[in-house]
Formats: C-alpha cells, sequence, structure tokens
C-alpha cells in the first residue's frame, strides 16, 4: 500500500493546478502534509447564538441572513472606504463593518445566508462586529453546520468550506492507508488514541472530548518524536568512553587561589558538577545557563585548565569575532598567570590566509594548547592533535549541526555549551534531554542592579538629562534603535538618522560613534574598540549590542520603541551596562498601547532576574518566538506546546528515555515502523540511529 507521503495533494478530487498551487503555499503538498494541517480553533454550530442572546465585548459566532448593505466614504481619510452589512435572524439584528476591503460587498448580496464569527459591540446604541469573520453557507451544507467545525488557517482566496470538504474527501478515502508508528505499549501506558482514530477527530470531532483527546495523542507524538533522538543519543553517549581527566593537579589549585575575586556560591556549585563530569570516564555534555554578568566564562575557563593540565586541547567557540576577542583576552589573562608558557590563539576568517595556515599547522602538531574562534573552528584545515574539551559560548547563534561539527574533531571530547539565555529549569530539562544542566543562579557581589525606567515620548529631555549627567561623571551610554533606517510603515525613527541629529544637537557637545548590522565587521569592530577604549562617549546602535560585550563605564542605556523589542532581548540589552559595579540607569522610551507590549515593558520594570524574565517571556510570546524554532526543532511542533502541556511532554520524555534504553538502534521488529517515521522526519539523525 502506498505511503500517504508519498501521495501528492493534487490527485484529490477537486484540486487542480491552481488549487495545489495554494495548498503548497501552505506547505500541503502530500496527503499527509493536508491531515497535518490542523484547524486553529473551533466553532460549536450545533446551537448558534441568537442575535438577542449575544454579550457584549465577548467573541461570538451566529448565524443569520444579510438585509442590506451599504458603502460610505471615511470622512477623516480621503478615499477609505467603510462597507456595512446589516445582517438579522429571527430575534433581531446586528451591523457587521469592515474598513477598506471593497472587494468584500460582492459576497453580502441581499438574502445570502451566512456565519459570522467576531467580537461584539455597542456602537452608537446598536450592536456591532468589526471586521468579523465570515463564511457564506449553503443551507443544505452537512460540513457548515449542525456540528463541531473546524476553522483552519487559510489564505483568502481558499474558503473554509472548499478545504472542508478536501478534507473530509482525504480521510474518507486514505485513513485505511494510515499506520501507526507509535507502539501499542506506548499508547495503552498512556491511554491515547490510535492515530487513524486521532486524525479524524482533530479534524470533524463528534464531540470536544474526543477532540481533546485527539490533541493529546498528536501533541504526545510529536513531543516523543521531538525526544527520541535525544535519548538516543545520551544513551549511546553513556557508552562511549571518553577522557578522564586530573582534577587534584596544580594548575587548577593555582587558577582558583588566584582570582581576583571570590567564586560566587553558584559558581562553585557548578564547578564541583564539571568536575565531577570531567574526572568520569563518559563523556561531558552539558549546558551551562546563566544570567548576563553572572560569571560562565571564569567556570569555562576552569573547565579549560582542567583538560589543559591533564595534556589535551581546548576549542573556545563564540559567535563574531569580536566576542572572540574579547574572549581570547579574558581566558588569556587567567591562563597566563598560571603559566605563560601555554601557547593560546585566536582564529577568525578575518585572519590573513598565511596567518591562518601557520595557526592550522601548530594546532595539527598540538603546539597550540587553546584555541579562541568564531565558526573558522569548523574549517576542514582545523584538525586537533588531541582535542580534550570543546567550549560553545552563546549555542543558541549556531544550528544544531554546527555545534555537532566541533567535537566531532576529537575523539569523545568533552562538551561544554554556554547560554547567556535564562530558559526555566524544569523546560530546559526536557528541551535539551541529551544534555545535563547547570544554572549560575548568583551575580557576583560586585555587580550592581541595573534601574530601570519608562518615559513616553513626551518626557525624553528627563532620559537624555540622566545620560548627559553620566556622561560627566567619566561614564558612557548606549543609544538603542530597533532599525537602521526610519520607517515609514511602522512610523519609528532609524539609528543611522538619530546618530547624525544626535551629532547636531541633543549631544553635540560629546563624542559619538554609531554601529549596526549592516557596516562591515571590521568596521563594527573598530567602532566598539574605539568605544570600549573610552574614545567615545555615546554609541547609537542596533541590537548588534545584544550578545557578550563588555564595556565597564558603561552605566546607561537608553532603548528608544522599547515595546518592539522582545522581553529576553530587552534584558540582555540590558545586560550590557553596570558590569563596572557602577550604579547604572536602562531608560525604556515607549508609547505602547497594546496589552502584550505593556506585558513586556511592566515585566522589565519588575524583575532584573533573567530567569523571572523568562518565565514571563514564556508566557506573553509562546515557546516557538522564545525558544527560535529553527534551532530547537520546534518547528516540527504544529499542534503541541511545550509550556501548556508541559505535563505530556514530560511523559513523551519518559517514554523516549525508557524505549532508547530498551532497544537504542530501534531493531526490534515492533519498532520498524517508529523507525521509519523517524528517519524520514530527522534525515540529520541517521547515523545516530542506524549505529548499534
Amino acid at each position: 500500500m502506498q505511503k500517504i507521503k508519498e501521495i501528492p495533494v493534487r490527485y484529490l478530487k477537486g484540486i487542480g493546478p491552481q488549487r495545489a498551487k495554494i495548498l503548497e503555499k501552505l506547505g500541503v503538498k502530500s496527503i499527509e502534509d493536508l491531515f497535518y494541517y490542523f484547524p486553529h480553533r473551533y466553532e460549536d454550530r450545533r446551537n448558534f447564538l441568537k442575535i438577542s442572546e449575544l454579550k457584549e465585548a465577548e467573541y461570538q459566532t451566529i448565524k443569520g441572513e444579510v438585509l442590506a448593505r451599504g458603502e460610505k466614504t471615511s470622512w477623516r481619510r480621503r478615499g477609505f472606504k467603510i462597507l456595512e452589512v446589516v445582517v438579522s435572524d429571527s430575534t433581531g439584528k446586528i451591523f457587521c463593518v469592515w474598513f477598506n476591503q471593497p472587494y468584500l460587498k460582492n459576497y453580502f448580496k441581499p438574502g445570502t445566508h451566512l456565519i459570522l464569527y467576531g467580537r461584539v459591540q455597542r456602537y452608537e446604541n446598536r450592536l456591532q462586529m468589526t471586521s468579523p469573520e465570515f463564511e457564506i453557507i449553503d443551507e443544505a451544507s452537512s460540513y457548515d453546520t449542525g456540528r463541531i467545525v473546524p476553522v483552519y488557517p487559510l489564505l483568502n482566496y481558499l474558503s473554509q468550506r472548499s478545504f472542508r470538504l478536501i478534507m473530509h474527501y482525504a480521510l474518507k478515502k486514505y485513513i485505511p492507508y494510515i499506520k501507526d508508528f507509535l507502539p501499542y505499549d506506548i499508547r495503552a501506558r498512556n491511554n491515547l488514541l490510535n492515530l487513524a482514530q486521532s486524525l479524524i477527530n482533530i479534524h470533524f470531532p463528534t464531540s470536544f472530548e474526543l477532540q481533546k483527546k485527539a490533541y493529546q495523542r498528536l501533541s504526545f507524538e510529536e513531543f516523543f518524536l521531538f525526544q527520541l533522538p535525544l535519548a538516543l543519543r545520551k544513551v549511546k553517549t553513556r557508552c562511549q568512553k571518553g577522557i578522564s581527566h586530573r582534577i587534584d593537579g596544580k594548575w587548577l589549585n593555582y587558577f582558583i587561589l588566584n582570582l581576583p575575586f571570590k567564586l560566587t556560591c553558584a559558581q562553585e556549585r557548578v564547578s564541583e558538577e564539571i568536575k565531577k563530569d570531567m574526572a568520569s570516564s563518559y563523556p561531558m555534555q552539558r549546558l551551562l545557563q546563566g544570567d548576563v554578568g553572572s560569571g560562565k566564562t571564569v567556570v569555562a575557563t576552569l573547565a579549560c585548565v582542567i583538560a589543559l593540565q591533564t595534556g589535551y586541547q581546548v576549542a573556545f567557540m563564540v559567535p563574531t569575532e569580536i566576542l572572540a576577542k574579547q574572549c581570547f583576552e579574558v581566558v588569556a589573562g587567567y591562563l597566563y598567570k598560571i603559566n605563560k608558557d601555554i601557547k593560546i590563539t585566536l582564529l577568525t576568517s578575518g585572519l590573513k590566509p598565511q596567518e591562518r595556515k601557520k595557526i592550522y599547522q601548530q594546532i595539527r602538531t598540538g603546539k597550540i594548547s587553546l584555541v579562541v574562534g568564531t565558526h573558522a573552528l569548523l574549517e576542514e584545515e582545523v584538525e586537533f592533535k588531541n582535542l580534550g574539551l570543546v567550549v560553545i559560548d552563546e549555542q543558541h547563534k549556531f544550528g544544531v549541526s554546527q555545534r555537532a561539527l566541533l567535537p566531532k574533531k576529537g575523539v569523545n571530547p568533552d562538551v561544554l555549551i554556554m547560554t547567556a539565555t535564562p530558559i526555566p529549569r524544569t523546560l530546559a530539562i526536557t528541551l535539551y534531554g541529551d544534555l545535563d544542566i547547570s544554572v549560575i543562579n548568583e551575580l557576583p557581589k560586585q555587580r550592581s542592579l541595573v534601574k530601570t525606567l519608562l518615559f513616553s515620548s513626551q518626557e525624553l529631555d528627563y532620559a537624555y538629562t540622566i545620560a548627559k549627567n553620566e556622561i560627566k561623571k567619566g561614564n558612557q551610554v548606549f543609544i538603542v534603535y530597533p532599525v537602521i533606517e526610519e520607517s515609514y510603515t511602522l512610523d519609528i525613527l532609524g539609528a543611522k538618522r538619530m546618530y547624525n541629529e544626535f551629532k547636531k544637537n541633543e549631544f553635540r557637545d560629546f563624542r559619538i560613534g554609531l554601529i549596526h548590522g549592516k557596516m562591515k565587521q571590521n568596521e563594527q569592530d573598530y567602532i566598539m574598540e574605539e568605544f570600549k577604549n573610552h574614545r567615545l562617549d555615546i554609541l547609537v546602535a542596533t541590537t548588534v549590542l545584544e550578545v557578550g560585550i563588555d564595556i565597564p563605564d558603561a552605566t546607561c542605556m537608553i532603548i528608544h520603541y522599547a515595546e518592539r523589542f522582545g522581553l529576553a532581548q530587552l534584558h540582555q540589552l540590558r545586560g550590557r551596562i553596570g558590569r563596572g559595579g557602577q550604579q547604572a540607569y536602562c531608560l525604556l522610551i515607549s508609547d505602547a498601547q497594546t496589552q502584550e507590549a505593556r506585558a513586556r515593558l511592566e515585566a522589565m520594570l519588575k524583575y532584573n532576574d533573567g530567569f523571572k524574565i523568562a518565565e514571563e517571556d514564556l508566557k506573553i510570546r509562546g515557546p516557538g518566538e522564545f525558544f527560535g524554532k529553527r534551532q530547537h526543532g520546534l518547528s516540527d511542533l504544529k499542534i503541541a506546546d511545550p509550556v501548556s502541556q508541559l505535563d505530556l511532554l514530560k511523559k513523551a520524555k519518559e517514554e523516549a528515555y525508557k524505549l532508547a534504553q530498551l532497544d537504542s538502534s530501534l531493531n526490534f521488529p515492533q519498532h520498524s515502523l517508529l523507525k521509519e517515521k523517524l528517519l524520514e522526519r530527522f534525515p540529520q539523525y541517521e547515523k545516530l540511529i542506524l549505529v548499534a
């Protein structure tokens, strides 16, 4: 029997070449794609509300008949059309209004029957829906009325009714082709529907109880497939022989004794976890989470010292050249105090070919013990003699496959991955299932809390006065904009224009620079060096500042249009100031109107703790945006939600690890369909799945 993934949707009844192109824009090419294109909500059309029963300020669904339609031009905006349609049922009438969509009038001929969904309001003493969703219906239709009806996220030129007909026909014809790849014992233990029942009831449920069960089964399936490769990797890693490093050497003791500060309790705890890992004969696979300025680099350097004193090489990868230089200076500063003969180098794509060639040779022969670099470390020419530790900083800036490349340059080296983007611990443990997790949840005593203040655009003078006072004290200021060029569509000013304005007017008495993402890397590095060396007082910038740059004298940051930044992004930006121990000020400029934007800004005013910020960010934005779908594989979660279904996610993880321990190569006959599905869904894991 042919697989539904291999059957093109264009062969379905009612789909010609034109409709096939429309469906392709939705990501629907095969029957399987169609089955997994889920509704985004449902309408209970078994009993419609009567117009007389409608409640104000609520979203509700009604069925009625068009009485009349009319169009007028707005007196406020020239050429702006307003379409007004009067809809009635046996109990009353309601007015429906659409703005600047004149083509809609062709749908609303008097006598037309339709279904409306929208927010009910009272306007000028009459009931009204503004821009409601609507659907023209045939009174004889059995798919659109008298049942729980799915509503799909569709493009304008494909109607809900047409799509439902396509889905209904496809399910009827191809459900017998469905094979359930989720093993029966897992389904039984977790009380899950089979796949065929789930697909029928997610699209055309006969009750909300069955829809809920279908949703649970399909969510579990996505979580399970997401967790299984992580579980297989962890189980197989545990079977590999790693490097057992010496943790009682003189270098390590000397390193700790000669630190210019005392480690925080959190740093000490995490250091012990890393030491235990590195002493073990299994390869370390650890994620180190820590808020901005929490001191992750010193803990990573401790791991480097352990590897170096055992006689192994270290690769330390960071996302940008400026961060590589900064990291190199910090790590080298620590290590040269231990032994001036340690050979440390910096490897970036900005080096001249001759210099790079020389470094490649010294890495290959083992003359270089520690190399700090960017993506340049991933080049084929970079070969290590005895790589014992890989450190990857700001891991979210690298793709999953990129992160896997560097450890392959050694024989099962220890791996320490760092991130300054805190993730709530329960979710982190689940989503990074193949990694052990350490958290630095304490700031060093020398870090002062940053005062965060909110100003409207009418109160800019207050913010600028604070900035000028800081400069007069000998400190420095960041002024951040969300865009480089001004945007007329968004109605916001850009960094370039304001840099020129500031030089002429507001900050003409100060030294001012500009940095943004469209500048060449060497230009960015030059400006950053100028600012770091205090040859500039003010730096106007976009979000290139977000990660890792350390300017001890920066005590003030003004963020314009703060509502246009994500919460985690705002917190990362705020982490660039106050690193020298002085009182610092983060000044948010915003005229935010939406509830979501206000919630973000209120969280910034309320919390300085990155983990609290992360929890708020998850609530506000949801997991897809928060984690970055491309990086975490969350683009494969079409229906599941890690935040609202955390218990289900935990169950899926437990089942994945149980299965991985039982059958780490999925060779049991009862797992053949699952193995096929996993290889089909994640071809990049082929070696992981097939290798025993």
